[in-house]
């Protein structure tokens, strides 16, 4: 367990125990933010947390592993568990903040615990609202980061597509588009849970200030801003697999053609091997000398050969080219 205790206003960092951390809190006087770190691998058995750290008016859930997104608030004492990109995976964040306590608890390292710290002593909040929205704040720039770093890769991948088609890209794809899904499965819960417990203080909160409503309007704001980037970068996942299929499609009809070219050659003969094949009266009697053969069996073959030689090119390259010069002397008109 790791546990680091936040001095404010002087914002001087200081690992401690979790017995000072107690003492800490238990303090009448300025307000303190604590973080601590419980490892990825808790001991089960021990007393809740809420408990060793004399927090009565917390619920026991706090800092318990398994916790999804929630939040309460109750006598001025926000608590709640907040989703946050880490890396490629996603952690939650237990959170309580009254008026002199700014409390983070978490399973393993957190980058954006780090960084928060690593922030206070430049921006060093005045209370704990103040320091409660900063947090909030990097909670949804960490989705935003994600979310732009994925667009961005699947706008590569898009490009690199139409470029050459690989058969990596298609799993690289499947990535993608299951990463958009987690981050919006994992963001909507604190989107409603936040647009509920926003609008509920703005519509209760008469003696709210100017300053906190305007922090109200823009953490509200940002969490639509995320999701409508979310919503994006699924589109872009999904209109990336749409481009996939007609590329894969596209490839296909080239095969077919290519193969439809080669029985219209072979076609006629195959008829002619066939019918000169046969045993009847016509073909043993008349068409027995070498012109014959040449004349029916040669140069019918040829014949068919230059007609679908002639129907081919008309309809892929030929008529291509005149409407092309078409529409190109209709541009130089108009």
């Amino acid at each position: 367990m790791i546990v680091s205790v936040v001095s404010m206003p002087e914002g001087v960092v200081a690992r401690t125990g979790l017995a000072q951390a107690r003492e800490r809190l238990t303090a009448t006087s300025g307000f303190v933010i604590v973080d601590i770190d419980l490892g990825v691998e808790p001991p089960p058995d021990e007393e809740p947390l809420t408990r060793r750290l004399g927090l009565d008016d917390a619920g026991e859930w706090l800092g318990r592993a398994g916790e999804h997104v929630r939040a309460e608030y109750h006598d001025g004492t926000a608590i709640g568990v907040v989703p946050v990109v880490c890396g490629n995976e996603v952690a939650h964040i237990h959170v309580l903040a009254d008026q002199r306590r700014f409390i983070t608890v978490h399973h393993g390292p957190v980058e954006l615990i780090e960084a928060f710290l690593d922030q206070l002593p430049q921006d060093l909040p005045p209370d704990v609202v103040t320091t409660l929205f900063l947090f909030l704040q990097g909670v949804l720039e960490t989705f935003r980061r994600a979310v732009t770093q994925a667009h961005l890769e699947v706008e590569d991948l898009e490009e690199a597509m139409f470029e050459r088609r690989q058969p990596e890209h298609v799993q690289r794809l499947a990535q993608l588009r299951r990463r958009a899904a987690h981050l919006h499965r994992a963001f909507l819960p604190y989107a409603a849970v936040a647009q509920e417990i926003l609008v509920r203080r703005r519509m209760a909160g008469h003696h709210l200030s100017e300053e906190r409503l305007a922090m109200n309007r823009l953490h509200e704001h940002t969490v639509q801003l995320v999701l409508v980037e979310i919503e994006a970068l699924r589109d872009a996942a999904r209109r990336a697999a749409t481009s996939y299929a007609s590329l894969v499609a596209d490839q296909q009809n080239v095969v077919i053609n290519r193969l439809t070219i080669v029985s219209m050659v072979f076609l006629p003969l195959s008829f002619l091997t066939g019918f000169f094949g046969m045993n009847f009266a016509y073909l043993t009697n008349r068409l027995m000398s070498e012109d014959s053969f040449l004349e029916f069996g040669v140069g019918l073959q040829v014949g068919a050969v230059v007609v679908a030689l002639y129907y081919v090119l008309y309809r892929t390259h030929w008529r291509q080219l005149r409407d092309s010069r078409t529409r190109d002397a209709a541009d130089d008109q108009s």
